[in-house]
C-alpha cells in the first residue's frame, strides 16, 4: 500500500490506473480506524481494482472544538490495518492541502440536513459536504463506501451527489457491532470499560422497541426508547427521531412512509462521549 499526502501525487497515480481501465473505490474516513472501517475497505477491494482510503480529520464538520481536539489520531495503526485488508492507497493530506484557503461554499438540503444532527450541530453537514465533495473531485471514484451507522450522513451525501452531478455510486454498508451490540465507532476508544458496558444498552433498548412495532404508535415507541435509556445512570438521550428513511422527516404514523428508521444520539459517561446509532422499523 502507498501512503500519499498530496492531491497532485494522488491524481497522478490514479490517472495511471484509469488509463489501464481500472475501477476505483473510495472509502472516506477520519482515521482511528476499526473493524467497521475494515469491512468497508474489504468490500471496496472485492468490488474494485483500486481502493483509495482517505484519512483526514476534517475540521469544518466540527462545531465543537473540544470534540475535534478529543478525536483520536492513530495514523500509523490506521496504515497497518489498511495494509492488512488490501487497500491500494492511503490518502492522508494535511489541513492546508485540503483547505489552502477557507471553503465558503454553502450546502443546503432540507429537511435531510436540518433535522437531528443538523439541528444540534449547526454547520456539521455543510462541513461534511465540503470535504466529501473535494474527495469526490480528487479521486473521481466509481464507487464510494459509507457505513450505515452514519445513516443521516449517507442521506445528505446522496442529495449532494444528485445536486452536483457526481457520477459516483454511493454504497451503504451495514453497521458493524461489538459483541455487546454497541455500534463500532472511533469514539468508542474514548470510553472506559464500564462506559462501554453502559453504551451497549443503547442498541439493546432500541432493538427491544421493535417488539412494540407496529402494534403501538410511533409516539409510544419513541417515548419507550427515551425513557428506558435515560433511566440508566451515565446515559442521556440528546434526541431520538423516528423518521422517513429517505427524507428524514419525522413520521407520526407507521403508514407515513415505506421506509421508517429510528435515529438516536446519546451522551455516555462523565466526559461525556457522543454516540450515534439507528434501527430500522420498516422497509
Amino acid at each position: 500500500m502507498k501512503v500519499v499526502t498530496t492531491i497532485k501525487e494522488l491524481q497522478t497515480i490514479l490517472g495511471e490506473y484509469r488509463s489501464e481501465g481500472k475501477t476505483i473505490g473510495l472509502v472516506p474516513t477520519m482515521g482511528a480506524l476499526h473493524a467497521g472501517h475494515a469491512s468497508l475497505v474489504e468490500r471496496s477491494v472485492r468490488e474494485n481494482d483500486v481502493t483509495v482510503v482517505s484519512i483526514f480529520l476534517n475540521p469544518t464538520q466540527f462545531n465543537d472544538k473540544t470534540d475535534l481536539e478529543k478525536y483520536p489520531r492513530t495514523l500509523e495503526a490506521d496504515c497497518e490495518l489498511l495494509t492488512q485488508v488490501g487497500a491500494t492507497i492511503a490518502f492522508a493530506p494535511s489541513v492546508s492541502e485540503v483547505y489552502p484557503e477557507p471553503d465558503t461554499r454553502q450546502f443546503s438540503y432540507p429537511p435531510t440536513d436540518s433535522v437531528m444532527e443538523g439541528a444540534f450541530r449547526p454547520g456539521h453537514f455543510n462541513g461534511v459536504c465540503q470535504v466529501v465533495s473535494k474527495l469526490f473531485s480528487y479521486v473521481n471514484a466509481d464507487r464510494a463506501y459509507f457505513g450505515e451507522k452514519d445513516f443521516q450522513q449517507i442521506a445528505v451525501i446522496r442529495r449532494m451527489v444528485a445536486d452536483l452531478g457526481f457520477g459516483v455510486e454511493i454504497v451503504p454498508c451495514p453497521v458493524i457491532r461489538e459483541e455487546s451490540g454497541l455500534a463500532r465507532s472511533s469514539r468508542n476508544t474514548l470510553l472506559s470499560e464500564d462506559e462501554r458496558k453502559l453504551a451497549a444498552n443503547i442498541y439493546r433498548i432500541m432493538k427491544k422497541s421493535l417488539d412494540l412495532y407496529p402494534a403501538h404508535s410511533v409516539a409510544v415507541v419513541h417515548d419507550y426508547v427515551v425513557r428506558e435509556i435515560n433511566e440508566i445512570e451515565g446515559l442521556e438521550v440528546k434526541y431520538y427521531s423516528i423518521v422517513d428513511g429517505e427524507t428524514l422527516a419525522d413520521v407520526t404514523s407507521w403508514d407515513d412512509a415505506p421506509h421508517i428508521v429510528g435515529c438516536i444520539t446519546v451522551y455516555c459517561g462523565a466526559a461525556p462521549i457522543r454516540l450515534i446509532d439507528h434501527i430500522k422499523y420498516k422497509g
